[in-house]
């Protein structure tokens, strides 16, 4: 199966696979979720035990592109490089497999929600492809990420993230009202896109579907039965964003709210966001995307 794959790929498997601390090697990103087009990258996953030396990674990298990028931190350990020769990008990133599995377990089995993105993991793991499984730890990751979508942990992505759209004295339509008074154009589009996140995580639990990550989010909800009537909803709010004028703003987010309200309550959740009091918020989560 390897063969099939471009040399930069088929290296990185070969030369990764040799290091002890490498438990798995998955590809992942729109070239297994069947979305790809041509400025599609390889999302590829390592998952380890220790630390995968940046010396290793640079000199790998360099066998294809003579400037690669190592050691990339700002959204957890990742390199990113280009394989020249076969004009692709390549798009590695280092998982610690103890705390990846806790994370994904906290969600499937705790039912631990977030503020957007609540089961974005789950949905990488489940739409993976092994290209590496030292001793079946992957195999029994993706037997889990096979779980059906729990109707608690539906139930508990609601309940957090609802209550910041509207009803608390720090919601994002609050919070995005004093900051359209101020002329703050920043903060504006800062809460607005925190808002949209907790919108599109609601939507997909509602809908029991997995999150698929930040790309292509109008395309995906245009394919949910609960949820395709929303997005001219979410074009406009951004439409109305981008003039500055902030005359519309707070009726296009109600709008958009009501609308997705009338969804939560079509679907039988109408308890959960009509009950006032807000839950907990989920334990920290450790660093890495």
């Amino acid at each position: 199966m390897i063969a099939s794959y471009p040399k930069a790929v088929q290296t990185i498997v070969e030369t990764f696979s040799h290091l002890p601390g490498v438990a798995a090697i998955a590809l992942g990103g729109s070239r297994t979720s069947g979305r790809i087009d041509v400025a599609s990258d390889y999302d590829i996953y390592v998952y380890f035990d220790g630390e995968i030396p940046l010396d290793v990674r640079q000199e790998l990298a360099t066998r294809f592109d003579p400037a690669p990028e190592i050691g990339n931190a700002w959204f957890g350990p990742g390199d990113e490089w280009t394989d020249r020769p076969a004009g692709i990008s390549i798009d590695l990133m280092y998982w610690d497999r103890a705390a990846f599995e806790r994370d994904l377990r906290a969600v499937i089995e705790a039912h631990r929600p977030s503020l957007g993105y609540s089961t974005a993991f789950w949905y990488t793991v489940r739409q993976s492809t092994a290209l590496f499984d030292r001793d079946g730890w992957f195999a029994g990751l993706q037997a889990l990420a096979a779980t059906p979508y729990p109707n608690e942990l539906r139930r508990a992505i609601v309940a957090f993230n609802h209550p910041l759209l509207r009803t608390t004295r720090s919601s994002y339509r609050h919070q995005i009202e004093l900051a359209s008074a101020r002329d703050d154009p920043v903060s504006v589009q800062h809460r607005l896109t925190a808002l949209l996140a907790s919108v599109f995580d609601i939507l997909f639990a509602v809908n029991r579907t997995l999150h698929p990550g930040e790309k292509r989010l109008l395309d995906h909800i245009g394919r949910l039965e609960h949820g395709a009537r929303l997005a001219p909803r979410i074009r406009r709010l951004i439409h109305v964003s981008a003039e500055g004028t902030g005359i519309d703003l707070i009726p296009a987010i109600d709008a958009l709210c009501g609308n997705l309200d009338a969804v939560v309550r079509k679907v039988g959740l109408a308890d959960v966001i009509d009950d006032s009091s807000a839950p907990s918020p989920p334990p920290k989560r450790p660093s890495g995307t």
